[in-house]
């Protein structure tokens, strides 16, 4: 993989971290809500979250 710029860098840096504030907030929704449709719909999207993040992670270990 190329070397990333600074700029590029930092923007990576800040979608990592939207992703675990995302990821963050999603999970604490999912365990706030009594309807099973909308707990799961939390869950999910903060998993997805946090894999996105994971995957992000993944260009600064390359």
């Amino acid at each position: 993989m190329a070397n990333l710029t600074q700029s590029e860098l930092q923007h990576l840096r800040h979608l990592i971290g939207a992703h675990e504030t995302a990821y963050q907030k999603l999970n604490t929704y999912s365990g706030q809500v009594q309807d099973a449709q909308i707990r799961q719909m939390f869950t999910k999207a903060a998993q997805d979250a946090l894999n996105t993040k994971q995957k992000l992670m993944s260009f600064l270990n390359n």
